[in-house]
C-alpha cells in the first residue's frame, strides 16, 4: 500500500516545475550588464520575478516583451526589441517568464502556462499603475504560446494589441479579441511555417495581419533594424492610428 501511495503521489505531481534557481542564475548574470532601462521585481503566485523596465523619452504607449523557451528578458532579439522600441517611443517592460531545467523540451512547457499568465497579468497591472492606458504585448516563440494562453484566459486584460513572433504549435487566434500581427521569417522553424496559413485563417479581429520576412530565420539574426521597424509600424497603426 505504501508503494502504491507513492506511485499515486508521483502521478499527481505537475509534469514540470519552474526552475527558480535557474531564474536566479539568469538574474545574477543579466542585472550587472543592463545598459538600457532598469531592473525591478514583480510578484505573481507568491514568487518574485525579474523584469526590465525601459521608459521612453516621450512615452504614449507601453509594451510587455515576452521571451521564448528557457532564456531571459534581455536575451538576443528580446534585448533588441525592448531597447529598440524604447528608442522609438514605446516604454517597454521585458518580463522573466517561467523556465524549466536546461534539458526540458518545448513539450514540457505547457505545464508553466498558468504561471506565465499570472506574470503577464502582474506586468500589465504594473504598467497600468504607471499610468499607461495603451498596452501591447510583443512575444517570441514559446513566449507567444504563453501570451496566447494569457489572452485566451483573460479576455478583459488591459492589452490593446499583440505582436506574436515565431508562433509555433497549433496556436489558433480565434479566441483572442485584439488585433494581432503574426510575424515570422521565411526560413523559420518547420513548426512555425507549417501552421502559418491556419494562423492567418483564424484571425477574428479587424486590423490583424500576417507578415513573413524574406531571408529571415526564427531568431531574426542580422535583421535587428527590420524587426524593430516592422513591430513599431504595426503598433503605430493599431495603437496610435
Amino acid at each position: 500500500m505504501r508503494v502504491l501511495a507513492i506511485v499515486l503521489l508521483l502521478f499527481a505531481l505537475p509534469a514540470a516545475a519552474s526552475d527558480y534557481a535557474r531564474e536566479k542564475k539568469w538574474a545574477d548574470e543579466v542585472i550587472p550588464s543592463i545598459v538600457v532601462g532598469e531592473p525591478l521585481y514583480l510578484e505573481a503566485d507568491r514568487h518574485r520575478f525579474l523584469a526590465l523596465y525601459a521608459e521612453a523619452a516621450k512615452p504614449g504607449s507601453a509594451v510587455i516583451v515576452v521571451h521564448g523557451l528557457g532564456v531571459h528578458p534581455d536575451w538576443n532579439l528580446i534585448g533588441v526589441l525592448r531597447s529598440g522600441l524604447a528608442e522609438q517611443g514605446y516604454t517597454t517592460l521585458s518580463v522573466q517568464m517561467p523556465v524549466l531545467a536546461a534539458d526540458a523540451g518545448s513539450e514540457d512547457y505547457p505545464a508553466t502556462f498558468d504561471e506565465a499568465a499570472a506574470r503577464l497579468k502582474a506586468a500589465a497591472s504594473y504598467l497600468q499603475g504607471k499610468g499607461y492606458g495603451s498596452i501591447a504585448i510583443v512575444s517570441h516563440s514559446m513566449g507567444s504560446r504563453m501570451s496566447l494562453h494569457y489572452l485566451e484566459q483573460n479576455p478583459d486584460a488591459p492589452v490593446q494589441a499583440w505582436v506574436a513572433i515565431g508562433m509555433s504549435g497549433s496556436g489558433a487566434y480565434g479566441k483572442v479579441n485584439r488585433p494581432i500581427l503574426d510575424l515570422y521569417g521565411d526560413n523559420d522553424l518547420p513548426a512555425v511555417l507549417l501552421n502559418a496559413k491556419a494562423r492567418a485563417a483564424s484571425f477574428s479581429v479587424k486590423g490583424s495581419e500576417q507578415t513573413v520576412v524574406p531571408q529571415t530565420d526564427h531568431f531574426f539574426n542580422n535583421r535587428d533594424a527590420d524587426l524593430v521597424r516592422i513591430v513599431k509600424e504595426y503598433l503605430d497603426k493599431v495603437l496610435r492610428g
